[in-house]
């Protein structure tokens, strides 16, 4: 690339170009707008999250508990990588904002990442997906939860202390995931409003 020496209303001409950082490629110009969307779809998204949790706070937190929020990870089968790394995202500033543990904050946020993702990978087989994604949910969180709060029995049943936290962050995960997510997910697909936003 040669620059010259000319300099024409404060721009210096580069290889014929008065504007030398716009992409020449109308292919690089719509991978460029692509990008902005993204990063713009995936905020939405955490601070969505974000908002819902701190708001339900009550109710999110602790070992027995329902996040709502979690509503929002199927929308990776629609939306792709924007919501797999915005429900992360969300969940580490909702984390951050009600501190119980770093391990919280950093975990919480791996959850999401992961249950995300296998909602976006196995798109086509969205309970299953869902299901699995609750598991890992219930399996990460509850795994390390049960160092911070008593374990809730089972049906009365006094379980291990790991072993009652992941079955009750699980539960509670299938119903926010699966029940709910899958729901809102059908409701907003048949709206169109999804389309709004893929546009």
């Amino acid at each position: 690339m040669v620059i010259s020496k000319r300099h024409t209303l404060g721009v210096w001409r580069v290889s014929g170009s008065s504007y030398p950082f716009r992409p020449k490629n109308p292919e690089a110009r719509r991978r460029n707008r692509m990008n902005t969307k993204n990063i713009s779809l995936t905020a939405v998204i955490a601070a969505l999250y974000a908002a819902i949790v701190i708001m339900l706070a009550p109710i999110s937190f602790g070992p027995i508990q329902l996040r709502v929020a979690d509503a929002l990870i199927p929308l990776a089968a629609l939306l792709g990588l924007p919501a797999v790394y915005g429900v992360a995202l969300g969940a580490l500033v909702a984390n951050t904002y009600w501190f119980l543990s770093p391990i919280d904050v950093i975990l919480g946020a791996l959850a999401n990442l992961i249950a995300g993702y296998i909602i976006y990978r196995y798109r086509e087989k969205l309970v299953p997906a869902s299901l699995a994604a609750s598991t890992a949910i219930g399996v990460i969180v509850g795994g390390y939860l049960w160092l911070f709060f008593p374990p809730p029995s089972i049906l009365g049943i006094q379980l291990p202390a790991w072993l009652g936290m992941i079955i009750s962050i699980t539960l509670s995960s299938i119903l926010a995931v699966t029940v709910i997510g899958l729901s809102l997910l059908k409701l907003i697909e048949g709206s169109g409003y999804l389309d709004q936003l893929k546009a």
